[in-house]
């Protein structure tokens, strides 16, 4: 289960080719495409800058993953994040799943997504008209992530 972060840009339908090569066990493909866009919190956005510590990073993503595979039966998965300056319509993040059942590809992908904007130590900068300003956290994506915790509806 590849996890990857890098500077560059990626190509969605070539990850997805070499995800699925050669596998004929997969009956279903999830993706998740994140995108920069061009604003956020009521203004304007020019640029964001994603921070990040390496090797703490990859662990963090790495774990997610594992943490899906163990939820749902997934033949594989694939994360691909960027880092560095990016302008609006730049694609920030790729997340793939691949499974038997859509259910699962689904369900699988959504996990990794949520738990990656609560639980991945990015850190998150947006040039505005008015200045520089860091991104907090989001309640929004913390509930989003509750819904995965035990006793609680998927």
């Amino acid at each position: 289960m590849p996890v990857r972060v890098q500077p560059g840009d990626f190509d969605i339908s070539s990850e997805i080719h070499a995800l699925r090569s050669g596998r004929s066990d997969v009956g279903a493909i999830a993706s998740f495409i994140g995108v920069m866009r061009d604003f956020n919190d009521g203004s304007g956005v020019t640029e964001l800058t994603l921070e990040h510590y390496p090797g703490m990073t990859e662990k963090s993503l790495q774990g997610i993953v594992d943490e899906a595979r163990s939820r749902w039966p997934l033949q594989d998965a694939l994360v691909v994040h960027r880092i560095g300056r990016m302008l609006p319509a730049d694609q920030i993040v790729l997340v793939v799943t691949l499974s038997a059942h859509r259910e699962a590809a689904l369900a699988a992908c959504a996990f990794i997504m949520d738990y990656l904007k609560t639980r991945a130590p990015f850190w998150k900068k947006e040039r505005t008209p008015a200045g520089e300003r860091w991104v907090d956290a989001r309640a929004s994506d913390d509930d989003a992530a509750g819904r995965w915790q035990p006793g609680e509806a998927a």
